[in-house]
């Protein structure tokens, strides 16, 4: 008998990578013995590397030719007994076109960005889940796969340079400029962390962010790739995150900190679980706008501000659990932070 096979197409950011593990969870945990081949892009190998989910990585960069050649090449050699489209964009769906497959999954247009590729399904889903790690377990559910507690399996990572013993992790550098909170606010809260909880700020980043990293006062840098940023996140105290993939690391590792959120909807891409206590002023507006210059809602989060919100979060005696729903909200100059 043919062993089954799966398809999985998330092609990337890292932070929608992460919030496909659950689901892949579940078709691992409902058929132990299948093969699941993930397409992505090869930037995210070390998510896959090591990681106890047991999936074969189809590494696909489709802005280079050799790449999707290989890819496109492997995707005939066996037949799939179904593929499931988490990013549900043309390119997605093209990818499920080209394997050879029983049936494809995807989301119903209505919830897509790009809803020709719905086109492209053999089973277009509809599902009411909020939050985007829900609807990606909706739709694994909705292919066949046993509900279960969420998990997020994750390599360990490795080591890469120095840390101090006890640290604040923080990754300024958002995708997009307008997700990201100011610079210039990162020293006064080192300043304050360092003053009153003896507590060092970490900054991450690749090695091209090494020179704006270090223009910035009172902070250690620590310059990495992916494993050695699952490693820090690992060791740190707390963190201080925005809506990008470390933040949503952070979440799956359920370390306790901030996710700073502007023009982004945290109901949903906010941090998984409870860990991280959502910061967004009353002001923002939802808009997804991709802009150059930061929203203007993230510069009222002032250092202040933050420091005593993650204060609180660490003085907070709760248990850190997975509740199925983003992050807790919080205050700031006693208003109520959406």
């Amino acid at each position: 008998m043919a062993q089954y096979r799966i398809l999985v197409v998330r092609l990337g950011s890292m932070g929608d990578i992460l919030h496909a593990l659950p689901a892949v969870a579940l078709l691992r945990r409902t058929w132990p013995q299948c093969v699941i081949e993930w397409a992505v892009h090869p930037k995210w190998s070390d998510l896959f590397e090591g990681n106890p989910l047991g999936v074969n990585p189809l590494y696909l960069d489709r802005k280079i030719a050799a790449s999707r050649r290989a890819a496109f090449a492997r995707l005939r050699v066996d037949s799939y007994d179904f593929v499931i489209d988490f990013q549900g964009l043309i390119q997605s769906a093209l990818v499920s076109r080209v394997a050879r497959r029983n049936a494809v999954y995807g989301f119903h247009r209505s919830l897509l960005r790009e809803w020709p590729a719905a086109w492209f399904y053999t089973h277009a889903v509809n599902t009411a889940e909020a939050h985007v790690v829900d609807r990606n377990i909706a739709l694994a559910v909705a292919a066949g796969a046993r509900p279960a507690p969420v998990e997020f399996p994750l390599p360990d990572g490795r080591p890469e340079g120095d840390l101090p013993a006890r640290f604040v992790l923080a990754a300024p550098l958002a995708g997009w400029t307008s997700k990201q909170w100011p610079l210039e606010y990162y020293a006064p809260l080192a300043r304050r962390l360092d003053r009153e909880f003896g507590l060092a700020l970490v900054l991450n980043g690749a090695p091209a962010a090494e020179a704006v990293l270090r223009s910035l006062d009172g902070v250690q840098v620590h310059i990495s790739g992916i494993a050695g940023l699952i490693d820090a996140t690992r060791r740190a105290t707390a963190v201080v995150g925005l809506d990008s993939g470390p933040m949503h690391l952070a979440a799956a590792l359920r370390k306790p900190g901030l996710a700073l959120f502007g023009p982004t909807d945290p109901a949903r891409n906010g941090p998984y679980g409870d860990s991280l206590t959502v910061l967004r002023d009353p002001s923002a507006r939802t808009t997804y706008r991709r802009g150059s210059e930061i929203d203007p809602a993230l510069r009222t989060l002032t250092p202040d501000a933050v420091a005593d919100a993650l204060s609180r979060r660490l003085q907070q005696a709760q248990p850190v659990h997975d509740s199925g729903a983003p992050g807790n909200q919080a205050t700031v100059g006693g208003k109520q932070l959406t």
